[in-house]
């Protein structure tokens, strides 16, 4: 039956992809390599002071104070966790403390700092990581969501997507304080208030955060505070694909799937 060729079909492309990709990680491989909590330090990553031909140089990790850094879009992060299954890396602001929603990301990162195939002139940033799960920039794959941080001359009573921050955040905390609100989800046209200014967006992959979905700020604080994935999924399939491929990862199936561009 045709479903049953397009399954093997399917099996197949991923069995040579996987051939490829152990190919390319025994030529740049060192072992796995930690720092602090994180153990599994390997292909692509690489720290900074290990041999030239150990992992991959875009991939880059430092150990600072016994903390897993990544440099991304000229902000730090420090590492949460490195998933090799579906290929994403958890990383969190260095300002945010769990449970002390007094603190406050230090970085500005929103989606469309990230490279993707739609996006390859990006003059924000350089670095070779996607915010989805493809290589095509398909939001319905997108690993995180953004946290709005707003400064308003006056309070916003009109509008419950604008959440009060006051019981956390000393106004004084951003500069040319006013009014700190903070929204879940991307701040659209029909929400913007007058005499408000974005003064900070942060990503967060935090469970229970949904797009747009009304939440207190001390929940907002802490899905920053556990912190956000992004994915390398665009290198496997750069190195093993071609470059006029466009890949997808598949949790349903667990595969990856390509798509060559004619």
């Amino acid at each position: 039956m045709w479903w049953v060729r397009v399954i093997w079909a399917l099996l197949l492309s991923f069995w040579v992809l996987l051939q490829q990709s152990s190919s390319i990680e025994e030529e740049h491989s060192c072992g796995a390599s930690s720092c602090g909590k994180i153990s599994n330090i390997s292909y692509p990553f690489r720290q900074k002071h290990d041999p030239k031909h150990c992992g991959d140089s875009r991939y880059e990790l430092s150990c600072e104070n016994d903390v897993t850094t990544l440099y991304l879009c000229s902000g730090k992060y420090h590492v949460q966790s490195i998933n090799y299954h579906n290929f994403t890396i958890t990383l969190v602001d260095p300002g945010l403390e769990l449970n002390y929603c007094s603190s406050l990301p230090i970085n500005f990162l929103s989606r469309f700092y990230f490279f993707d195939d739609v996006n390859q002139d990006n003059t924000y940033c350089t670095d070779p990581y996607q915010a989805t799960l493809n290589n095509y920039g398909n939001d319905d794959d997108l690993l995180f969501e953004h946290i709005v941080y707003l400064n308003c001359s006056h309070q916003v009573t009109n509008n419950h997507k604008y959440v009060d921050t006051s019981s956390c955040i000393n106004s004084h905390s951003i500069k040319g304080h006013s009014y700190i609100y903070a929204m879940a989800g991307d701040l659209i046209a029909k929400d913007f208030q007058v005499g408000c200014q974005v003064k900070l967006v942060a990503p967060t992959s935090g469970f229970g955060l949904q797009r747009n979905q009304l939440l207190p700020y001390h929940v907002m604080h802490n899905a920053l505070a556990y912190g956000f994935m992004v994915s390398w999924v665009n290198l496997v399939c750069k190195t093993t694909c071609g470059q006029s491929s466009l890949a997808t990862l598949n949790f349903t199936l667990k595969l990856i799937l390509i798509y060559q561009l004619r």
